[in-house]
């Protein structure tokens, strides 16, 4: 066994409370990496890691190609391949529960081999919400499935996930060699095999149904007690303002929370951010509150109730748009409160509620409520507005009171969108980059850079959106936690771990040792980011194999995988969590239907890696 040192104590110390701050968000992963980089490289004299070491991770060919990939894929995205996937899928599987289920996993996970799965399940989200809600199939059924299908299709090659590129690297720095474009190929395929027999039957089974299908987005966010209409009485303090006045008001008025949405008059609707109307006597106010903080408003505005008119969807949709959005996790807005996000001054859009997960629905106080990755916002706004939101990134629509969803892809009887006239110039620049990284011409960073260059020089992609396409989140997390990695060889963590691991081999043979170290991957993935266990297990597990005599390469491509199978939480993998509201599930049920998935892929891939690449 290796000795314990002080070095050792100072950088497991560091990996515990990063293990605290993963675990309990108390700050973004990114920003817990960046504070990991900062500890590392201030405590060198006991870390070993000095200031070029801390800062490595940003020139690490890893990171490099993964901030490529996101650009790559957005030049893909942008040719409207992907939606016109989406359409035929639509047409082909609407009405069955079981084809639309089969349809949406091999599609998924396939296209998740060669583009990054975040785009893809961001298209497919609210085309099948939409195909769900025609034909009476509750889109919780599909959309947890969806998201396994995009995990499961990136084992499928080099640049299918971060994860793998990040093996690759750390392969080249620990065994003399990077994994090559389809090595990882023969085993992902079995991975999206056995995932999908999976998803298909005993998936199928456990998945709940926890939104019914064609619901009202009022009804779904239970908003049923806190809409309500009010008559402008002819003396009442906000009869003859303007419109903007009377909101400027009533939010100042901390006596009551409620929002101003619509005001209605001569069976006209306008919506309260936008209009610069007067307000007269006799005009009907449509508001958010709760039914105390309405009494109050319309007893200090001398304004009538009207108690027994309901409001729905298609009231509000007169006036505006009522739009249901899920925040992604690079969206400028998750971290702020409602009130600092300032979306009702820059945008004419009002949050009327708030939904994490299956049970957790905000609908009252929300100014004070802060913004999160994954959250279902329910939002009254202006198509132009919401149209920017999903433009720039920070949201992904779901659900729309008039239909029209901003970037969904049509599938009526009329032919889909034509492609993008560059189509065929991004698909060949990235199948150029595909074979070039393949045939091992050039390492697969400069192969991806070049398709970048490519791809901005032919028009295929600008400067701006290429920018704008990488999940900036991602790659400081990546950045930041590569350090650790060092830290640990360098103080010999990673040896008195690895030792307590190959001690295991005395007992147990190799392909048992190979199974406890994808579960215990597998379960830090879930816990933490598939980044960090890779970072942190990939070493101790190359360790752990010399010391009991096995190949490395197997215990690496056994974490590698095992990283890729954070399926038990919605917080293991950003498109876990891009579901998780949409389909309102609850944190129980990643754990009913990701566990038995992801302990039935701890026995199914050390074995086909085993097969294919020995022991």
């Amino acid at each position: 066994m290796v000795s314990l040192t002080p070095g050792m104590v100072v950088v497991f110390a560091i990996v515990a409370v990063a293990l605290v701050l993963f675990v309990t968000e108390a700050t973004t992963p990114d920003v817990t990496a960046i504070g990991v980089l900062v500890a590392l490289a201030v405590l060198e004299p006991v870390t070993g890691v000095g200031t070029a070491d801390a800062i490595s991770g940003f020139a690490s060919p890893a990171t490099v190609t993964i901030i490529a990939m996101y650009m790559l894929s957005e030049g893909v995205q942008r040719t409207g391949i992907v939606d016109r996937l989406g359409v035929y899928l639509a047409r082909y599987t609407a009405g069955s529960e079981r084809r639309l289920l089969a349809a949406t996993i091999g599609t998924t996970g396939t296209a998740a081999g060669v583009v990054n799965n975040t785009p893809v399940v961001a298209v497919f989200i609210p085309m099948i919400t939409e195909v769900a809600d025609r034909t009476g199939i509750s889109p919780s059924k599909i959309l947890l499935p969806l998201s396994y299908a995009a995990m499961l299709g990136g084992t499928l090659t080099l640049i299918g996930t971060a994860t793998n590129l990040l093996a690759s690297d750390l392969s080249r720095q620990l065994l003399d060699r990077p994994l090559g474009m389809f090595e990882f190929t023969p085993v992902g395929v079995v991975v999206l095999l056995v995932g999908t027999g999976y998803l298909l039957t005993v998936g199928r089974a456990l998945t709940p149904e926890r939104v019914a299908p064609a619901q009202d987005l009022t009804d779904e966010f239970d908003l049923e007690d806190h809409l309500f209409r009010l008559v402008v009485r002819r003396d009442s303090p906000l009869a003859e303002l303007a419109v903007a006045d009377a909101r400027a008001s009533l939010e100042s008025d901390e006596s009551f929370d409620a929002d101003l949405l619509q005001v209605e008059r001569d069976e006209e609707a306008f919506l309260a951010t936008t209009t610069e109307r007067t307000i007269r006597a006799h005009d009907v106010l449509v508001v958010r509150a709760s039914m105390q903080d309405l009494n109050r408003m319309a007893e200090t505005y001398d304004l009538r109730q009207r108690p027994r008119e309901m409001v729905d969807d298609s009231d509000l949709a007169v006036g505006g748009t009522l739009i249901e959005a899920i925040t992604l996790a690079e969206s400028r807005l998750v971290g702020r409160t409602v009130a600092d996000a300032k979306l009702d001054e820059r945008f004419n859009t009002t949050v009327l509620a708030i939904k994490r997960g299956g049970d957790d629905l905000l609908r009252t106080d929300l100014e004070g409520v802060e913004i999160r990755a994954g959250d279902t916002l329910l939002l009254h706004t202006v198509p132009s507005a919401i149209d920017h939101l999903v433009d720039v990134g920070d949201l992904v629509v779901t659900h729309a009171s008039d239909g029209e969803v901003p970037s969904r892809p049509t599938f009526e009887d009329t032919p889909p969108e034509p492609l993008d006239s560059k189509a065929p110039m991004a698909l060949a620049i990235m199948a150029a980059v595909v074979l070039v990284a393949a045939l091992g011409l050039v390492p697969i960073v400069i192969a991806a850079l070049g398709g970048v260059f490519a791809m901005v020089v032919t028009g295929c992609l600008n400067t701006a959106d290429a920018y704008d396409a990488v999940s900036w989140n991602v790659v400081f997390l990546l950045a930041g936690i590569l350090p650790l990695g060092v830290a640990m060889q360098r103080t010999g963590g990673d040896q008195l771990l690895a030792s307590a691991l190959a001690s295991t081999a005395e007992v147990l043979p190799v392909i048992a040792v190979l199974m406890l170290l994808y579960a215990l991957t597998g379960l830090f993935a879930s816990v933490v980011t598939p980044v960090a266990s890779v970072v942190l297990m990939i070493p101790i597990a190359v360790d752990a194999a010399v010391r009991i005599g096995a190949d490395p390469l197997t215990f690496l491509l056994v974490v590698t995988f095992a990283g890729s199978s954070a399926f038990a939480t919605p917080v293991g993998y950003q498109t876990n969590l891009m579901v998780y509201g949409p389909g309102g599930y609850r944190f129980l049920d990643y754990v009913k239907v990701g566990a038995p998935l992801q302990l039935l892929l701890a026995v199914v891939v050390p074995l086909t890696v085993v097969a294919v690449f020995g022991v």
